[in-house]
């Protein structure tokens, strides 16, 4: 008889798009079930996976009452479906569901960190998120970083005991399919047209970035680097795949009419499938102020990008400094500008290509993720 694993997230999205497939391989050794906020979304993860789901409302912001009423719910679904090892990946799930889980005397609680927003939050706002990352770690069994670097800061702010730490494979919380990411399933024909459409011409260089379009993924610096980069050289082109989030971490109002108002900038909203954009692009441009490890720059990487990224932990160990991409400081509008121009001048001397996506492969690729979490499973049942 298989024993029972319990996935959480806060949001169905990152049960079935950060973690797609993950919950159907581990379907083959466990009964799973995964668990997230409710509606539609939820039902795709059921169908995609081939798994159970059940909902428990559960919020992104801090709301108390809300907050309460999920680890009620969580503490219930755990008592009654017995579960040998529940393991959550988001801050809010985390803290709600490793909580829930010591409540109903689950033997395995287990939780992912892909990112510390405390690490932008100063004053009252960072105690009080200090304290709600600490009492999840108490009352997890193991903590999963899922980048070294992130590993290192959680030892230096003395969140939990460095024992409790593992960082699975090389890093990732689920790694990438570089048969799906693949620049070959992309016709130079295919490519014209799409490049065509969104008004950008074959000789243009495209710099692109995919992520939330907020400010604390350096999308103020960005465009700031990129204005100047564009006042120099006219056949550059900025690509923005990605939204919003306005009420959360906005723009500030330079960026927002320098989008609005200029055609070298082109934003395209979210989308579904990235890699057509990834296949019409140059370069990554991804100056994030913090990140777990990102899968926008294993994504680029596997589609034969190079890739500037900022010095963060995961950015920082999935680019090997010229080799498939460059490194500079944090919010360095002035830095990045230097390296966009870097490469519009020296793009075909200054990488591989074949590197690129050789790096993905022999470091990232999802099987190998897969593999290694099932034997860490395997290591509690014994």
């Amino acid at each position: 008889m298989k024993k029972k694993l319990i996935r959480v997230t806060t949001i169905p999205n990152s049960l079935g798009k950060l973690l797609t497939g993950q919950l159907s391989y581990m379907s083959t050794y466990y009964d799973v079930i995964g668990v997230s906020s409710g509606g539609s979304a939820l039902e795709d993860v059921r169908k995609q996976e081939g798994v159970p789901v059940i909902a428990v409302e559960l919020t992104r912001k801090i709301t108390p009452l809300k907050d309460l009423k999920s680890v009620y719910g969580l503490y219930k679904i755990f008592k009654k479906e017995k579960p040998f090892i529940v393991h959550s990946h988001t801050p809010k799930a985390g803290t709600a569901a490793m909580l829930a889980a010591k409540l109903a005397g689950v033997p395995h609680r287990l939780h992912t960190i892909a990112g510390l927003p405390l690490l932008e939050a100063t004053g009252t706002k960072r105690t009080i998120l200090n304290l709600v990352e600490k009492i999840t770690y108490a009352c997890a069994t193991k903590i999963y970083p899922n980048s070294f670097g992130l590993q290192d800061i959680i030892i230096k702010e003395k969140f939990t005991r460095k024992d409790k730490l593992k960082v699975i494979g090389k890093g990732s919380s689920n790694g990438i399919d570089t048969n799906h990411f693949n620049p070959d399933l992309y016709s130079a024909a295919d490519n014209l047209k799409l490049r065509t459409e969104l008004g950008f011409a074959a000789e243009d260089i495209v710099f692109t970035f995919v992520g939330r379009l907020v400010a604390d993924k350096g999308i103020n610096e960005l465009l700031l680097a990129f204005k100047k980069l564009a006042a120099l050289k006219k056949n550059v082109k900025l690509l923005l795949v990605g939204t919003f989030e306005t009420e959360l971490d906005p723009l500030n109002k330079a960026s927002l009419d320098y989008i609005y108002n200029n055609d070298t900038v082109i934003g395209i909203g979210w989308q579904e499938d990235v890699r057509p954009y990834f296949a019409i692009s140059d370069a990554l441009t991804f100056p994030s102020y913090r990140e777990g490890f990102p899968n926008v720059v294993m994504q680029a990487g596997a589609m034969k990008l190079y890739s500037i990224v900022t010095d963060i932990n995961g950015c920082n160990e999935i680019i090997q400094e010229g080799i498939n991409g460059t490194i500079i400081p944090v919010k360095d509008a002035d830095a990045l500008y230097t390296k966009m121009l870097q490469f519009y001048e020296q793009k075909d001397s200054l990488y591989s290509p074949e590197t690129c996506r050789t790096i993905m492969i022999n470091n990232y690729e999802r099987a190998y993720i897969w593999e290694q979490l099932h034997k860490e499973y395997s290591s509690l049942e014994k």
